[in-house]
C-alpha cells in the first residue's frame, strides 16, 4: 500500500536537514527524523531514502530561488529590474540561510540540474532587455553580466547569511551594481536611479 506524501513533513526533513549540516550535526536516517514525530519510512516516502533525501536538498535552494525570481515584477526599466533580481538573491537567502548553503555545495547531486541552472535566466533576460533598450552597449554578452550581478550577490550574502559581517554589509551592493552596469555602458545619472529604484534592503520576510 502506497504511503501518502505530506509536504509539510518533506519540508520538515529538508529544512531539518540543512540545518543540521550548518550546524555540523552528524545527519542519518534515525537522527534526521529524531525527536520530529515521523518515522524513519518517512525518508523514503518522500525521497526514497537518504540519497534521495540529499539531492532534494539541494534542490529545494534552487526552488525557493526560482519562486523569488518569479515574483518580481518586470517594469519598462530592465535595468531596475535586474537590480531587483539581485535584491530577490539576498532575500532568498537570508530568509534559507541554511538552504542557500547547501545550493553551491557540490557534494551533493540535484534532482533536476536543468531547473537549478534556469534561476541564472531570470538575469540573463534581464540584461538581455537592458542590451535592447540601449542600456547596455551592443557587443555586452548578457550571460557575462548576469553572472557578475550574480557573483556581486552571491559574494556579500554569502558574508552576512552564512559569515561574520552584519547586515549592514548588503548596502555595498548599491555601488558596486551601479559601477557594473555602468561599466556595461550605462549611463551613471540614470543608471543610479534605476539601480536606486530596484533595491530594497533585503531582509527575511518574517522580520
Amino acid at each position: 500500500m502506497a504511503r501518502t506524501k505530506d509536504p509539510a513533513v518533506r519540508t520538515l526533513l529538508i529544512e531539518r536537514a540543512a540545518h543540521m549540516l550548518r550546524t555540523r550535526e552528524p545527519v542519518t536516517l534515525r537522527s534526521l527524523v529524531a525527536g520530529t514525530g515521523v518515522s524513519t519510512m518517512a525518508v523514503y516516502t518522500h525521497f526514497g531514502g537518504m540519497d534521495g533525501m540529499w539531492k532534494a536538498l539541494r534542490q529545494e535552494g534552487f526552488t525557493r530561488l526560482e519562486s523569488r525570481f518569479a515574483a518580481v515584477a518586470t517594469s519598462q526599466d530592465p535595468v531596475r529590474d535586474l537590480t531587483a533580481l539581485v535584491s530577490a538573491y539576498l532575500g532568498n537567502a537570508l530568509d534559507h540561510p541554511d538552504l542557500y548553503r547547501v545550493m553551491f555545495d557540490a557534494s551533493f547531486d540535484l534532482e533536476d540540474l536543468k531547473a537549478a541552472d534556469a534561476t541564472l535566466e531570470h538575469l540573463v533576460q534581464a540584461v538581455e532587455r537592458g542590451r535592447g533598450a540601449g542600456r547596455f552597449r551592443s557587443d555586452t554578452v548578457p550571460l557575462e553580466l548576469a553572472v557578475q550581478s550574480w557573483a556581486v550577490a552571491h559574494g556579500l550574502v554569502s558574508l552576512v547569511a552564512n559569515g561574520p559581517l552584519p547586515r549592514q554589509t548588503l548596502d555595498h551592493g548599491v555601488p558596486m551594481l551601479t559601477s557594473l552596469f555602468v561599466g556595461a555602458g550605462d549611463d551613471p545619472a540614470g543608471c543610479r536611479l534605476s539601480v536606486g529604484n530596484g533595491w530594497r534592503q533585503p531582509r527575511p520576510s518574517g522580520g
